[in-house]
């Protein structure tokens, strides 16, 4: 079942909605974040500083909690996906990958030896910083860091940067070369820094098919054969790929994280 992102009275009442009909014995979340995913914390389970209107310091585990004394799985929407890759999707039977969704912001969801990454808080990809293409004018789209990458490169800012929504640009528009260099970047990063055996690209700016080749291209020329493994030398388009298990990589995920709630 779908329906909108409202404010959270609104979607977290929904939630409870639904899953009151349902048998259900353990409840798995995949959230857009930034979240408190640290289980010591006083804010564990809270939305903490997004800016996803209305929803910034929202206790989201405590309000379901709440409505239902059973097991909960939480974890980021994007680490969700990366999860649902690894063991179902396009890393399946690999111990690590890196899963970028890139739509109306750009997210990371990192395994590395078949442990989802956590640390201080978890990863946020989509902010590092990123070296801005010669040609490119525009300021960027991020309310919080301005020209990161999300501010350069994810959905809104394409449509801010061109004048028009992606889906209604042409395959052979320089927005793509221009997507193609800041998102070849992220993903060399992603490389140099964890050595993930697969990257999957996900999110609606990936619906761009025309968009692989290019970041193919743009990658290994990038790499300029530092890296010595097949896999980037001759076999860049079997490491840097669509996810296996389409636009529901993410539900998925959380799936997994229910189970693993339910059998900690």
């Amino acid at each position: 079942i779908n329906f909108p992102t409202l404010q959270p009275e609104q979607t977290l009442g929904k939630v409870i909605e639904y899953f009151q009909t349902k048998d259900v014995e353990a409840i798995g979340i995949g959230m857009f974040g930034p979240i408190d995913v640290n289980v010591s914390s006083q804010t564990y389970g809270y939305v903490t500083s997004t800016p996803k209107p209305g929803w910034s310091n929202t206790d989201v585990l405590g309000i379901l909690r709440h409505a239902f004394n059973i097991p909960f799985g939480w974890d980021t929407d994007v680490n969700a996906a990366a999860l649902g890759e690894s063991k179902w999707g396009a890393a399946k039977g690999l111990d690590s990958c890196v899963y970028i969704t890139v739509g109306t912001g750009i997210g990371f969801g990192i395994i590395v030896e078949n442990t989802l990454v956590h640390g201080l808080t978890h990863p946020e990809g989509g902010h590092v910083f990123t070296r801005r293409h010669p040609e490119d004018a525009y300021p960027g789209y991020c309310v919080f860091h301005k020209d990161c990458l999300e501010g350069m490169a994810s959905g809104p800012a394409i449509e801010k940067r061109w004048g028009t929504k992606c889906n209604e640009l042409q395959e052979d528009h320089p927005a793509w070369r221009l997507e193609s260099f800041y998102l070849a970047q992220a993903i060399l990063n992603a490389i140099l820094l964890l050595s993930p055996k697969k990257i999957i690209l996900g999110g609606g700016v990936m619906n761009q098919r025309q968009l692989f080749p290019l970041i193919h291209c743009e990658v290994e020329k990038h790499l300029n054969q530092y890296i010595k493994a097949e896999l980037l030398l001759k076999r860049m388009e079997d490491c840097i790929v669509l996810p296996g298990l389409g636009d529901i990589s993410g539900l998925y995920g959380a799936l997994a994280l229910g189970l693993d709630a339910r059998n900690a």
